[in-house]
């Protein structure tokens, strides 16, 4: 059988990833609420970064992979772990005990900006106009879904901690992306950088549960357990790896507008399994997120203003 012209192949392999990424996360919003009022965020984000980092472990181990890693590398994996693998769960898991997770979720969308914010300052990674007009677009789809349901929801001070809080995920996880593309480049297999940020990520939620004096004990029934182990193997484990791959494939702005599909894949979700009405204002909000989305992935590929701005060892 003839295979696809490499571009074609790469374009192939780049959409699957980027579906089934927004897809595994948008499905896990539920999970995500269920778990947050289970047990204190920091204990229950604890508990799933461990089962990652064993579970990535493991996979290192029966696939041979090396988990050791340069000691010139293990300031960015603290960063990475501490970033996305710790705080940016940790906050969005306390907004959605304040806010609705669907709110949530459209909030953490705007990691894409910040991203893209982190990439230029920090990296000299290019803004161009295209990819602002996209992500104006995705703003604005999310922007006319969320509008009636933020109206309901009052400016109370939770509302506007909860919304404080989704926008620290989002913030922790657009600059967590970057610094993943930085490791990637530095040439760290991408399932031991899972296995080692997790790790990270693990210790320092456990860290501030034991200083916060939290208690360790959640509700251990089955739908606890189950929703811990999906969202430790599928929605973790298994969407990380695929994310991670995203950012080497096509840069970290455009990777972090998966986050923007989720909310809609939730919404999706919703209307399958709980009754939502689909209704003319969620479905323009949908054409506009999707026509962002389309824009966005149509970028070139990106570079570096500055010759060599990342040094790449291993």
């Amino acid at each position: 059988m003839k295979q696809a012209p490499a571009p074609i192949r790469d374009i192939a392999i780049s959409a699957v990833l980027f579906a089934a990424t927004a897809i595994l996360w948008g499905s896990s919003a539920i999970v995500t609420g269920h778990q947050a009022i289970s047990g204190a965020p920091e204990v229950s984000v604890g508990y799933r970064m461990t089962l990652v980092f064993l579970t990535m472990l493991f996979w290192c181990r029966i696939t041979g992979q090396r988990i050791t890693i340069a000691r010139s590398n293990w300031p960015w994996i603290l960063a990475q772990g501490v970033l996305f693998f710790a705080l940016a769960f940790v906050t969005f898991y306390y907004a959605t005990t304040l806010i609705p997770s669907g709110i949530a979720a459209l909030i953490l969308s705007t990691s894409t900006l910040f991203a893209a914010l982190v990439g230029w300052l920090g990296f000299d990674q290019q803004i161009t106009l295209r990819m602002i007009i996209g992500a104006l677009f995705g703003m604005a789809g999310l922007g006319i879904i969320s509008a009636g349901q933020l109206l309901s929801l009052g400016m109370e001070r939770d509302t506007l901690w909860g919304l404080t809080l989704a926008l620290a995920a989002a913030a922790c996880t657009g600059a967590g992306t970057v610094v993943a593309m930085r490791n990637q480049k530095a040439g760290l297999p991408t399932a031991v950088l899972i296995c080692w940020a997790a790790f990270v990520g693990a210790m320092l939620c456990f860290s501030l549960a034991i200083s916060r004096g939290l208690s360790f004990r959640v509700e251990l029934t089955p739908t606890y357990i189950v929703g811990l182990a999906y969202l430790a193997i599928a929605a973790s484990c298994l969407t990380f790896f695929m994310y991670f791959r995203l950012v080497q494939r096509i840069g970290p702005t455009r990777a972090a507008y998966t986050l923007a599909l989720v909310p809609i894949v939730a919404i999706l979700l919703s209307v399958l399994f709980e009754g939502l009405a689909f209704d003319l204002i969620i479905a323009a909000g949908t054409v506009a997120v999707l026509t962002g989305n389309v824009i966005v992935l149509g970028r070139s590929p990106e570079r570096p203003r500055n010759r060599n701005p990342i040094k790449e060892t291993a």
